[in-house]
């Protein structure tokens, strides 16, 4: 799959970007201010999910980590998958493409707040990673493939940051739920170190699934709703 993240986020989060923090900056849409960021009060008004609200386990997973999604008669299991690659606009936008990923969401993984808001995440004091957590059926893709597009699609060698993005919230991670995920991920992770496609240290951490805080709705299919591929024009 050719690679869109290394692209897709070159500007996204330039609102933010002395604060380490992303904002919205595409195409035909205003950067939200700090006070514009929905508190959790005013999503409840506007019957919206509170901000940051939690929809995970205390283990990361929303029920036991796989689910069953029946359509009509049919019934589907379904698993999780969690990584963190940068800003999570074009994250979620390149496993949205991928055949076998049933559904996508944003959100804040890996850190000590519980219920963070993106103001927040953005003061990189919360230890959170912005996250994109997957849905998917194994049996059309594997999560080995799900790996190789996280490889493939941001630089896993730069520390706390991804291009223009720094910070502890844009750091490379793998939030597995299982231990064959666990497996699966720290096998692939040795497998590309020692592939040569990278001239550093892959710098990728791999740990249990925390608790995932869903970010706001904004953020949700962020360029999708906007019928953009990328955060360029």
């Amino acid at each position: 799959m050719k690679s869109v993240i290394g692209s897709i986020c070159l500007i996204c989060c330039l609102g933010f970007w002395m604060s380490g923090c992303a904002s919205d900056g595409a195409a035909n849409s205003q950067p939200p201010s700090m006070a514009s960021i929905p508190s959790q009060d005013e999503g409840e008004a506007k019957g919206g999910p509170p901000a940051g609200r939690t929809s995970a386990d205390k283990d990361g997973n929303r029920m036991t980590g796989k689910s069953d999604t029946t359509k009509g008669s049919s019934k589907m299991s379904t698993e999780y998958a969690t990584f963190g690659a940068g800003c999570f606009w074009g994250v979620e936008a390149a496993f949205r493409e991928v055949e076998g990923v049933v559904a996508t969401e944003v959100g804040y993984s890996g850190g000590s707040m519980p219920n963070p808001t993106y103001k927040d995440v953005c003061s990189d004091s919360t230890g959170h990673a912005e996250v994109v957590r997957v849905e998917f059926d194994p049996a059309k893709v594997s999560y080995d493939d799900l790996l190789e597009v996280f490889w493939s699609n941001h630089d896993p060698t730069q520390v706390n940051r991804q291009g223009p993005d720094f910070g502890t919230q844009y750091r490379t991670a793998i939030f597995f739920h299982s231990t064959e995920q666990e497996e699966a991920a720290k096998a692939s992770k040795e497998k590309l170190a020692k592939s040569g496609r990278f001239s550093r240290p892959i710098a990728t951490e791999i740990t249990k699934a925390a608790p995932f805080y869903r970010a706001e709705e904004y953020h949700q299919q962020y360029l999708e709703k906007r019928g953009l591929r990328s955060c360029h024009k």
